[in-house]
C-alpha cells in the first residue's frame, strides 16, 4: 500500500528539469548507485507505484493514478516487459476501472492476478479524510469496502475472495504457491493474516497492537518481512485507536519485521528514526532492501537501503533527491523494480524503472 509515501514523493520532487548527464541533480542513474546497471525508465506521468514482478518474470502489474488520463484513484495495469531497447513498454487496464485498487500480485501460475479493491463500495473513487481536521498530518483512510480479488490476467472473470467487514488489502502470494498474506481490520486492529491460495483457511499471525502491513514471503517461502508500525506511549496508543474508531490510521513511525511464515519467531530488524517501510528480501534471501527517510531531519528524501538479515550492515543503494521505493527483485535475480520521483522533468510525477541488479 502506498500510505502517505506516495502522496510525499508527489510534494517534494525535484524541481530540475532532467539531463542526461550523470552528475545531473535529476536522471536516470545517480552516481553511487553501483548496485544499478543498465537503468531503463518504464512509464511516463502520473503517479505509478507498487510495480511487482510476474512469477515467470516476464510483466509487471502496478497501481496508476494519472488524473490528466482520467484516472482519479488507483487503477491496476499490467504490461509486459520489453526485450529490446527499442520495444516499448505497454501496459493495459486490468481492474475494472471502478472504485480505488491497490497492491496486486501475480499468482504463481502466471494466469491469474490478485489485488484490493473498493469496488462493491461503489464505482466512484472513494473521498480522501480533510487533513485539516487533523491538523494537517497525513491521515490515511482504511476503506472498509476494501476486499480482496481474483482475476484471470486480462481482469476478467473476477472473484472476491475476502468478504469481512472492514478493509483487506496488502495482497502477496508465496513462491510455493500455497499462502497469500494480507493486513486486515477483521478482528479490529490491522494484522497480517495468511489464507489458503484459495481464500480458505485463513489464520491471524500478528497481535501486537499497530499498524502491520506490505508484508512478503522469502524466496524460499519459509519467512515473512513487512513493515510495522506499533504505538508505544499513552498518547500514541490513544491516537491510534481514535484514529483506528474512524478508520484512519498515521503510520510515520515504521520499523522492519522478519518472522516464520506462521507468524512465529518475529523479530525487529530496524531501530532507526521515522518511516522504514517497503521492505523485501534479496534474491538469495541472505539481505532485506527497503526504504527509509532515517537520514533526513526533515523527513525527505525516501532512498533504498540493503541491511543483513540481523539488522547490520545498512548501505545506502538509491540517490535520488526525492522518492525511491517499492523494491521487488525478479524471480531469477537478474533484475531490480523500483518506483522513483527521478527523471520526472519538475514535475511531481513518480514512475516504473527497471534495472539489472548487480552484486
Amino acid at each position: 500500500m502506498k500510505l502517505f509515501f506516495l502522496l510525499v514523493a508527489t510534494s517534494f520532487s525535484s524541481v530540475l528539469l532532467a539531463q542526461n548527464n550523470p552528475i545531473s541533480n535529476d536522471t536516470i542513474h545517480f552516481p553511487g548507485e553501483t548496485h544499478f546497471a543498465n537503468v531503463r525508465q518504464l512509464t511516463f506521468g502520473g503517479d505509478n507505484a507498487e510495480a511487482y514482478f510476474s512469477f515467470d518474470d516476464q510483466y509487471l502489474i502496478f497501481q496508476k493514478t494519472n488524473p490528466k488520463e482520467g484516472i482519479n484513484c488507483d487503477q491496476i495495469w499490467m504490461g509486459k516487459l520489453p526485450t529490446s531497447a527499442n520495444e516499448k513498454f505497454e501496459p493495459v487496464l486490468v481492474s475494472n476501472g471502478k472504485g480505488r485498487t491497490t497492491c496486486a500480485f501475480v499468482f504463481p501460475d502466471n494466469k491469474h492476478i490478485i489485488y484490493g479493491s473498493t469496488h462493491l463500495g461503489g464505482v466512484e473513487c472513494p473521498p480522501t479524510p480533510d487533513r485539516k481536521k487533523y491538523g494537517n498530518k497525513y491521515i490515511w483512510p482504511i476503506y472498509e469496502s476494501f476486499d480482496i480479488f481474483k482475476a484471470d490476467m486480462d481482469g476478467g472473470n473476477i472473484k472476491r475472495m475476502t468478504k469481512t467487514s472492514g478493509y483487506d488489502a496488502e495482497a502477496t502470494i508465496s513462491p510455493k504457491g500455497n499462502k497469500i498474506v494480507f493486513t486486515s481490520m477483521r478482528d479490529g486492529d490491522l494484522d497480517l493474516y495468511t489464507m489458503d491460495i484459495n481464500g480458505k483457511n485463513v489464520k491471524r499471525i500478528t497481535s501486537e497492537l499497530g499498524y502491520d502491513g506490505g508484508a512478503w514471503f522469502s524466496p524460499d517461502g519459509n519467512k515473512i518481512i513487512w513493515r510495522a508500525s506499533r504505538p508505544k506511549t499513552t498518547a500514541e496508543i490513544d491516537e491510534y485507536k481514535s484514529l483506528l474508531a474512524e478508520n484512519l490510521v498515521a503510520p510515520t513511525n515504521m520499523e522492519v519485521w522478519t518472522a516464520n511464515a506462521d507468524g512465529t519467531d518475529a523479530k525487529q530488524i530496524t531501530f532507526l528514526p521515522s518511516a522504514n517501510w517497503a521492505p523485501n528480501f534479496t534474491p538469495q534471501g541472505d539481505k532485506i532492501i527497503f526504504c527509509s527517510n532515517h537520514e533526513y531531519k526533515r523527513g525527505f528524501p525516501f532512498n533504498m537501503y540493503l541491511i543483513n538479515l540481523d539488522g547490520s550492515g545498512i548501505e545506502k543503494i538509491s540517490r535520488d533527491k526525492g522518492f525511491d521505493a517499492f523494491p521487488m527483485f525478479s524471480h531469477d535475480g537478474k533484475k531490480v523494480v523500483f518506483c522513483s520521483n527521478r527523471n520526472n522533468g519538475g514535475t511531481r510525477d513518480t514512475n516504473i524503472f527497471i534495472a539489472d541488479w548487480i552484486e
